[in-house]
C-alpha cells in the first residue's frame, strides 16, 4: 500500500494508548485524521487539541463525510473493538482499506531501519528508554510509545523518517506483521491464555517472531529465556550486563560489562530491577546500533520514566504516593521488589484493580501470593474491559485466596475514605483499569490529610 495515496485516515478506538499515536503520526504528515472511541479520555482531548476530530457515538451519521470516500480513506482499528461494531462494519462490507493497528504499524516502518520491542512486561519502558536514548543522539526517528512518556509528554517522538522504534505486541499476535532489524525479548512470562490457549502457544509465537528480524538483524534476549540471541541480564555473564550497583540518593549508579568494553558509574533514576533490565535492553540496542557510549549514558541519566510506570505523585518525608499500570503477578512482584528496594522500613499499602476476568482466573493463586506480600491489601472490583464476567470470577474470590490479614474489598465510592483510615507511609495504586482515574482524587486527599 502506497501511504502517500491516503488523504483520510479513520481510526475504530482512537483513544488507545497505541492507536493514539498512529493518529497522532499521521497528523503530523499533514493527513486528514478523525475517529471514534467509546469513552472521552485525556488521550481523546489532547488528539482534539491537535484538530483530530474525535466523537463517542458508534453511528455512522457520525462519520465525516470526507472518510466515506473509500478510495482516499484507510481505516485502522484495534482489536479491542467487539464484533458487531456498527461503523467498523459498515467499512468492511463496504469495500474498504481496513486494517488492524499492528499491520498499519507494519507499513508504516518497513522502509525505515526497525528497532522492536517485544515482551509480557517491559515493553513500554523499553521502547520509551530506546527512543529517549536515540532521540538524544540525535538519530532521525519516529517511535511509537504504548504509553506517555515523562520527557516528552506524549506517546509519539519525532524527529525524521530515518528509524522507527516500536512496541512489537504479542496480544493477538499483532508482532508477526513486522520485519524488523534489530528486536528484543524482555519477557515471556503467561499471559493473554484466552487468545493462545496455553503459555506453550504464547512461546512459540515468540519464537515466530524472532524469524521476522530482517537477514542479518540483531537480536537481544533477556538472559534465561529458551531463545538464542545477544544477552543481556543483570550481575551475570551475559553479553551485556549490569555490575556494581549501587543505590545514591533513590538513585541507580552502576556499570555496564558490554562485549568490548566496560561502562563506569552509569545513573538511572527509575526504581526497580525490572527498569534496570530495561534500561540495559535500551542501552545494548543503542550500542549495537552505533551510538556513543559517554552520550548515551548521559542520556540514561536524563531519562524521566513513563506515566503509569512506579509514577511518583507524592513523594514527602511523611507520605509516599506512586501509580503503577501492574496487571499481571510477575508485574506485581516487580514493583513490590522496588518498593521495598528504595523504602525498607516503610508500611506499604496496594490498592489492586484486577483487569480482565480471564486473567484473574488464569493467574488468581499468583495474584494472591504477589499482592500477599505488601502490608496492607485493598481490592477493587474486576475492570472487565473487553470481557463479560465469568461465573465465580469475582474480586471476593480473588480476596479469599490472598494470605494476609490486612485485606479488604472495597467500592470506587469508599475508596478515598478507607485510604486515608490507613496508616501506611507508602501507598500504591495498582492496575491497567480505570484505577488511573482515580489517582488525581486521591492525591488531593492524601495532601489534604497532610496538612
Amino acid at each position: 500500500m502506497n501511504l502517500k495515496n491516503i488523504h483520510n485516515i479513520y481510526f475504530v478506538g482512537i483513544g488507545g494508548i497505541g492507536m493514539s499515536a498512529i493518529a497522532r503520526f499521521f497528523k503530523s504528515q499533514n493527513k486528514n485524521v478523525a475517529g471514534y472511541d467509546k469513552t472521552q479520555t485525556e488521550i481523546t482531548n489532547s488528539l482534539e487539541a491537535l484538530n483530530i476530530s474525535v466523537h463517542f457515538e458508534d453511528e455512522i451519521g457520525c462519520i465525516e463525510n470526507s472518510f466515506l470516500n473509500k478510495e482516499e480513506t484507510l481505516v485502522v482499528y484495534t482489536p479491542a473493538i467487539p464484533k458487531d461494531h456498527k461503523q467498523l462494519n459498515y467499512f468492511k462490507s463496504n469495500g474498504f482499506k481496513v486494517l488492524k493497528r499492528s499491520e498499519i504499524l507494519g507499513i508504516i516502518t518497513e522502509n525505515t531501519f526497525c528497532l522492536a520491542v517485544a515482551g509480557t512486561h517491559g515493553k513500554t519502558t523499553t521502547t520509551s528508554i530506546l527512543g529517549h536514548l536515540l532521540k538524544s543522539c540525535d538519530v532521525k526517528l519516529t517511535a511509537f510509545l504504548g504509553g506517555i512518556s515523562e520527557n516528552y509528554n506524549s506517546n509519539l517522538i519525532l524527529n525524521g523518517d530515518k528509524v522507527s522504534v516500536v512496541e512489537a505486541d504479542e496480544f493477538d499476535r499483532s508482532f508477526l506483521t513486522l520485519s524488523p532489524d534489530m528486536a528484543a525479548v524482555t519477557s515471556m512470562d503467561a499471559d493473554h491464555l484466552d487468545i493462545y490457549g496455553d503459555a506453550s502457544q504464547l512461546v512459540q509465537s515468540f519464537k515466530d517472531f524472532t524469524k521476522k528480524i530482517k537477514p542479518n538483524g540483531k537480536l537481544f534476549v533477556k538472559n534465561g529465556l529458551p531463545i538464542k540471541g545477544i544477552t543481556y541480564g543483570i550481575e551475570d555473564g551475559s553479553d551485556y550486563s549490569i555490575q556494581n550497583i549501587k543505590i545514591e540518593n533513590g538513585t541507580y549508579v552502576f556499570d555496564v560489562k558490554t562485549p568490548n568494553t566496560t561502562i563506569k558509574n552509569i545513573e538511572f533514576n527509575l526504581p526497580g530491577r525490572h527498569n534496570l533490565s530495561n534500561a540495559l535492553v535500551a542501552l545494548a540496542m543503542s550500542v549495537e546500533y552505533g551510538l556513543p557510549t559517554k552520550q548515551l549514558a548521559k542520556a540514561l541519566a536524563s531519562y524521566k520514566g513513563v506515566k503509569r510506570r512506579f509514577s511518583y505523585h507524592i513523594k514527602t518525608d511523611k507520605i509516599v504516593f506512586i501509580d503503577d499500570y501492574a496487571h499481571h503477578p510477575e508485574e506485581i512482584n516487580a514493583v513490590h521488589q522496588a518498593v521495598r528496594e528504595m523504602y525498607p522500613e516503610k508500611k506499604v499499602l496496594a490498592v489492586f484493580q484486577p483487569h480482565l476476568f480471564s486473567r484473574t482466573q488464569d493467574f488468581a493463586t499468583q495474584f494472591a501470593k504477589s499482592l500477599s506480600q505488601f502490608d496492607q491489601i485493598i481490592l477493587l472490583d474486576i475492570y472487565p474491559a473487553r470481557e463479560l464476567p465469568i461465573e465465580g470470577v469475582t474480586s471476593s474470590w480473588l480476596l479469599s485466596l490472598i494470605e494476609n490479614s490486612n485485606k479488604k474489598l472495597v467500592n470506587k465510592e469508599d475508596l478515598i475514605s478507607q485510604i486515608k483510615q490507613s496508616n501506611a507511609d507508602v501507598i500504591l495504586t495498582i492496575g491497567a483499569g480505570d484505577i488511573g482515574a482515580q489517582v488525581l482524587k486521591i492525591k488531593e486527599a492524601l495532601l489534604e490529610n497532610e496538612n
